[in-house]
């Protein structure tokens, strides 16, 4: 995950797209809305950094594997907090649940997926970084 400027808590701190053939999905949006890709190294095989025609890093499109298995196939916001362990508490207690727990997304941050009372899955970033 990177960005120009960090966001703070309470703001989307990134967003992700985590499909089967990422490469095929990659291009489409390369062709749709002139992103640019960087490739991202996960251990085996390349996830995509979007770049803007700006130069601004703004979204990622990952593999359906590795640390991204099990995500679903939509674009999927990260909303930065404080501090996870405390906001997957938060979340547990008004009634939502924590469908994947916390994982590493480099340089010292940490993100797990929740899923709201109404169903609407989101993820969750802990930022410990100087970039998102």
């Amino acid at each position: 995950m990177a960005n120009d400027a960090q966001p703070g808590p309470g703001q989307i701190g990134w967003i992700d797209l985590t499909v089967p053939g990422a490469e095929a999905v990659r291009d489409f949006y390369q062709e749709v809305t002139g992103w640019t890709a960087t490739p991202v190294a996960m251990g085996g095989y390349r996830d995509y950094c979007m770049v803007a025609a700006s130069g601004q890093s703004v979204a990622g499109i990952c593999h359906a594997q590795g640390v991204n298995a099990g995500q679903p196939p939509v674009w999927m916001i990260y909303i930065v907090v404080a501090d996870l362990d405390e906001a997957m508490l938060r979340c547990q207690a008004r009634g939502g649940k924590v469908l994947r727990t916390p994982a590493g997304a480099g340089a010292g941050n940490r993100f797990c997926v929740i899923q709201d009372p109404a169903g609407a899955v989101a993820g969750l970033l802990e930022s410990r970084s100087e970039s998102v």
